[in-house]
C-alpha cells in the first residue's frame, strides 16, 4: 500500500504513523488547553471538519476536506463517493437531543467516513462534544474495551443496540475533566493501533 502523501515528506509507513500520532496528539492537547474546543460547531459536518483540520492539518493537505476516493476497512465499505455529500447533508439534519439519537447520528457519520484518514479519532471528539452539549455527559473511553468497541461499531449499521449499551455504560458527568479528555485521546488512538506517545506528555 502506498504511503499517504504528507506535508512531512515521509515515505516510510512506520515513520509516518509515529509522526502522525505525535503531532496530532499534541494538537488534540492544544485543542483542549487553548480553549479552541469551545469554538467547534456542535453536531455538524462543519464541526467535524474543524476537528479534523486541527488534528491533522500539519500532516496532510487533505485535512478537513472530503475524501476523493472510495474507502473500506476489512469487509466494511464506507459510503460511496457519489453519495457522500448527500449523506453528510442528511446527517447534519439528524436530531441529537437524546442519547439514542446522538449515537444514531454518530453511527451514520462513521458509515460516511468523510475523510481519507483520521475519521475515528476526529469523530470520537465530535461525539463527546455533542453528548456534553446536549446531555451534560461524556464517555469515559477507558471503560470501553477496544475489541468490544470495534466489533460493535462494525455491526452498528445493521444492529445498533450493542454500541448503545457499550457507550451508555461508560457515560460520566465529568464533562470538564482535563485528565479524562487526555486519557480519552490515548484510548481513541489505541483503538486505531497508535500507542507510542501519551497525550499528556507531548
Amino acid at each position: 500500500m502506498a504511503v499517504l502523501k504528507n506535508k512531512l515528506g515521509i515515505t516510510d509507513q512506520t515513520e509516518l504513523n509515529r509522526e502522525e500520532e505525535r503531532i496530532s496528539k499534541a494538537n488534540a492537547k492544544r485543542l483542549y488547553d487553548s480553549g479552541d474546543i469551545s469554538k467547534i460547531e456542535i453536531g455538524t459536518f462543519a464541526g467535524l471538519k474543524q476537528i479534523h483540520k486541527y488534528l491533522f492539518g500539519d500532516i496532510y493537505d487533505f485535512a478537513g476536506s472530503i475524501r476523493d476516493v472510495n474507502i473500506s476497512k476489512g469487509n466494511f465499505r464506507f459510503a460511496p463517493l457519489m453519495y457522500l455529500e448527500h449523506s453528510l447533508a442528511y446527517i447534519d439534519k439528524m436530531p441529537q437531543s437524546t442519547f439514542d439519537e446522538i449515537i444514531e447520528k454518530y453511527i451514520e457519520m462513521n458509515v460516511a467516513h468523510p475523510f481519507r484518514e483520521g475519521n475515528g479519532r476526529s469523530m470520537r471528539i465530535w461525539l463527546d462534544l455533542i453528548l456534553k452539549n446536549e446531555l451534560f455527559k461524556v464517555i469515559d473511553w477507558n471503560m470501553v474495551d477496544k475489541n468490544d468497541y470495534l466489533s460493535a461499531m462494525e455491526r452498528s449499521p445493521i444492529k445498533d443496540i450493542e454500541i448503545k449499551v457499550l457507550l451508555k455504560n461508560a457515560l460520566t458527568e465529568k464533562i470538564n475533566d482535563r485528565e479524562l479528555f487526555m486519557k480519552g485521546i490515548d484510548v481513541s488512538y489505541y483503538y486505531e493501533g497508535y500507542s507510542e506517545f501519551k497525550t499528556e506528555e507531548l
